[in-house]
């Protein structure tokens, strides 16, 4: 790698995901303080997952809005049965999962048209969002979907949204502390044991959740 060589530019975001990143970056921020680390860990360019832990409704905006670059989103497809928030989804390029059948022919389809576009897409291995605020193990259908698409996988671990906005609470308790940490990207080598391991699928899932497991928060 040439050290003089420019820094490639992140993709541009469209107009409309402008305009909702400032929104959510906006609502984020006055909401708590926000922190973030570990930013020059995100590649600039090119596909990759973002895998991340899932505590309350407040981890993708608030995931996106730190981010120097458009990604796409896994919301849960119930969210579309509004059309209004539906179209918007549609045009942020977001992903509709069923939490309860995990990543369904469909899913993986897009996901991989949307590796295959070079764009990065945010996961929550764990499938759904923690009731006790701690971490839960991993579901094998992101360890499927790593050993398919053999992208960069970078860990993230988000701190503060379950205690100002868990399942628990009807409305967002203000005036908390927000983080995000990024971990270095883990490369192909590093998650997958390859086809011999008969447990290929799980492990990957175990590895990726070790990763975000070890991530510290922002502030320490």
């Amino acid at each position: 790698m040439n050290p003089s060589a420019p820094v490639p530019a992140p993709p541009a975001m469209p107009w409309f995901y402008t305009l909702v990143w400032h929104a959510a970056r906006a609502f984020c921020f006055a909401l708590g303080r926000a922190e973030v680390s570990g930013l020059a860990n995100v590649p600039r360019t090119g596909p990759f997952l973002l895998a991340s832990n899932h505590a309350s409704f407040l981890d993708p905006p608030l995931i996106g809005c730190l981010l120097p670059r458009p990604i796409c989103f896994t919301p849960r497809k119930t969210l579309w049965n509004f059309p209004p928030l539906g179209r918007a989804l549609d045009h942020l390029k977001c992903i509709p999962v069923d939490r309860d059948d995990g990543i369904a022919i469909g899913v993986f389809k897009r996901v991989i048209a949307a590796i295959e576009n070079h764009d990065a897409v945010l996961v929550f291995p764990e499938g759904t969002r923690t009731s006790d605020g701690r971490l839960q193990p991993a579901r094998r259908g992101v360890g499927l979907l790593a050993a398919k698409l053999r992208v960069p996988i970078v860990p993230a671990r988000v701190f503060g949204t379950y205690e100002m906005f868990s399942r628990n609470h009807r409305l967002p308790r203000p005036f908390g502390r927000l983080g995000v940490t990024f971990g270095r990207p883990l490369l192909l080598a590093d998650y997958d044991p390859g086809p011999r391991d008969p447990h290929r699928y799980d492990t990957i899932a175990r590895r990726v959740m070790d990763a975000i497991a070890a991530l510290p928060p922002p502030w320490s």
